[in-house]
Protein backbone atom coordinates (compact mmCIF):
# COMPACT_ATOMS: atom_id res chain seq x y z
CA UNK A 1 0.00 0.00 0.00
CA UNK A 2 1.49 2.93 -1.54
CA UNK A 3 -0.77 5.69 0.04
CA UNK A 4 -1.14 6.66 4.03
CA UNK A 5 -4.82 5.73 5.70
CA UNK A 6 -5.72 8.92 7.60
CA UNK A 7 -7.92 7.54 10.76
CA UNK A 8 -9.98 9.43 13.37
CA UNK A 9 -11.28 7.69 16.24
CA UNK A 10 -14.01 9.16 17.98
CA UNK A 11 -15.01 8.64 21.63
CA UNK A 12 -12.31 7.32 24.05
CA UNK A 13 -14.39 5.95 26.94
CA UNK A 14 -14.17 2.04 27.84
CA UNK A 15 -14.84 1.09 24.04
CA UNK A 16 -12.68 3.97 22.37
CA UNK A 17 -9.30 4.24 24.96
CA UNK A 18 -8.62 0.08 24.74
CA UNK A 19 -9.13 0.03 20.61
CA UNK A 20 -7.51 3.49 19.95
CA UNK A 21 -4.13 2.34 21.79
CA UNK A 22 -4.08 -1.08 20.63
CA UNK A 23 -5.03 0.05 17.03
CA UNK A 24 -1.72 2.82 17.45
CA UNK A 25 0.28 -0.18 19.04
CA UNK A 26 -0.43 -2.58 15.85
CA UNK A 27 -0.08 0.41 13.31
CA UNK A 28 3.32 1.26 14.85
CA UNK A 29 4.60 -2.70 14.90
CA UNK A 30 3.28 -3.60 11.45
CA UNK A 31 4.94 0.27 10.29
CA UNK A 32 1.44 0.55 8.10
CA UNK A 33 0.96 2.77 6.35
CA UNK A 34 -1.69 4.08 8.51
CA UNK A 35 -2.05 7.67 10.50
CA UNK A 36 -4.69 8.24 13.57
CA UNK A 37 -4.72 12.15 12.74
CA UNK A 38 -7.27 13.07 14.86
CA UNK A 39 -9.15 11.74 18.48
CA UNK A 40 -12.64 13.22 20.25
CA UNK A 41 -12.83 12.88 24.13
CA UNK A 42 -15.08 14.16 26.41
CA UNK A 43 -12.16 14.13 28.45
CA UNK A 44 -9.37 16.06 27.03
CA UNK A 45 -7.06 15.73 29.75
CA UNK A 46 -7.25 12.04 30.16
CA UNK A 47 -4.07 10.16 29.50
CA UNK A 48 -4.80 8.48 26.39
CA UNK A 49 -6.31 11.75 25.02
CA UNK A 50 -2.78 13.70 26.18
CA UNK A 51 -0.85 10.64 24.90
CA UNK A 52 -2.41 11.47 21.53
CA UNK A 53 -1.99 15.05 21.86
CA UNK A 54 1.74 15.04 22.50
CA UNK A 55 2.53 12.91 19.58
CA UNK A 56 1.00 15.68 17.28
CA UNK A 57 -2.32 13.96 16.86
CA UNK A 58 -5.76 16.26 16.87
CA UNK A 59 -7.62 15.78 19.67
CA UNK A 60 -11.57 17.12 19.31
CA UNK A 61 -14.22 17.81 22.51
CA UNK A 62 -16.82 17.71 20.29
CA UNK A 63 -16.65 14.77 17.85
CA UNK A 64 -18.53 16.65 14.82
CA UNK A 65 -15.54 19.00 14.85
CA UNK A 66 -14.42 15.73 12.68
CA UNK A 67 -16.24 17.08 9.82
CA UNK A 68 -14.03 20.00 9.50
CA UNK A 69 -11.02 18.19 8.64
CA UNK A 70 -12.82 17.33 5.48
CA UNK A 71 -10.85 15.25 2.94
CA UNK A 72 -7.92 14.52 5.83
CA UNK A 73 -9.47 11.53 6.95
CA UNK A 74 -10.32 8.26 5.26
CA UNK A 75 -11.79 6.44 7.99
CA UNK A 76 -13.85 7.45 11.21
CA UNK A 77 -14.12 5.27 13.71
CA UNK A 78 -17.36 5.85 15.47
CA UNK A 79 -16.82 4.32 18.90
CA UNK A 80 -19.03 6.58 20.93
CA UNK A 81 -21.77 4.48 21.41
CA UNK A 82 -24.27 7.24 20.79
CA UNK A 83 -27.11 6.77 18.28
CA UNK A 84 -27.77 10.59 17.49
CA UNK A 85 -24.47 11.79 17.54
CA UNK A 86 -23.97 8.97 14.69
CA UNK A 87 -26.92 10.17 12.67
CA UNK A 88 -25.68 13.84 13.26
CA UNK A 89 -22.02 12.85 11.99
CA UNK A 90 -23.29 11.58 8.78
CA UNK A 91 -25.83 14.53 8.14
CA UNK A 92 -22.78 17.23 9.24
CA UNK A 93 -20.88 14.88 6.40
CA UNK A 94 -23.58 14.70 3.91
CA UNK A 95 -23.91 19.14 4.22
CA UNK A 96 -19.95 19.18 3.98
CA UNK A 97 -20.50 17.52 0.48
CA UNK A 98 -17.73 15.06 1.75
CA UNK A 99 -17.98 11.87 -0.02
CA UNK A 100 -14.47 10.74 0.65
CA UNK A 101 -14.32 9.63 4.24
CA UNK A 102 -15.87 6.72 5.38
CA UNK A 103 -17.54 6.19 8.34
CA UNK A 104 -17.30 3.05 10.31
CA UNK A 105 -19.46 1.67 13.30
CA UNK A 106 -18.39 0.24 16.10
CA UNK A 107 -18.90 -3.09 14.67
CA UNK A 108 -15.70 -2.69 12.85
CA UNK A 109 -13.60 -1.73 15.41
CA UNK A 110 -14.31 -5.39 16.91
CA UNK A 111 -13.68 -7.12 13.24
CA UNK A 112 -10.41 -5.59 13.61
CA UNK A 113 -10.11 -6.41 17.19
CA UNK A 114 -10.41 -9.83 15.81
CA UNK A 115 -7.28 -9.61 14.31
CA UNK A 116 -5.39 -7.92 17.15
CA UNK A 117 -5.26 -10.96 19.55
CA UNK A 118 -6.00 -8.88 22.65
CA UNK A 119 -8.06 -10.57 24.61
CA UNK A 120 -12.37 -9.37 24.51
CA UNK A 121 -13.33 -5.72 23.39
CA UNK A 122 -15.48 -4.40 25.66
CA UNK A 123 -19.52 -3.71 24.53
CA UNK A 124 -21.07 -0.63 24.68
CA UNK A 125 -24.58 -2.12 23.04
CA UNK A 126 -24.03 0.13 20.34
CA UNK A 127 -22.43 -1.26 17.30
CA UNK A 128 -24.44 -0.18 14.22
CA UNK A 129 -26.14 2.52 12.87
CA UNK A 130 -29.11 2.19 15.22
Amino acid sequence: MSRKINVAILGLGKVGEVFAEHFLSKIQEAQANVQIVAVAARNTQSPVALGFAHNGVTVLDNALDVVKLGDNVDIVFDLTGDAALRKSLREHMQAANNRHTVIAPEVMAHLLWAFFDAGSLPESGHSGYD
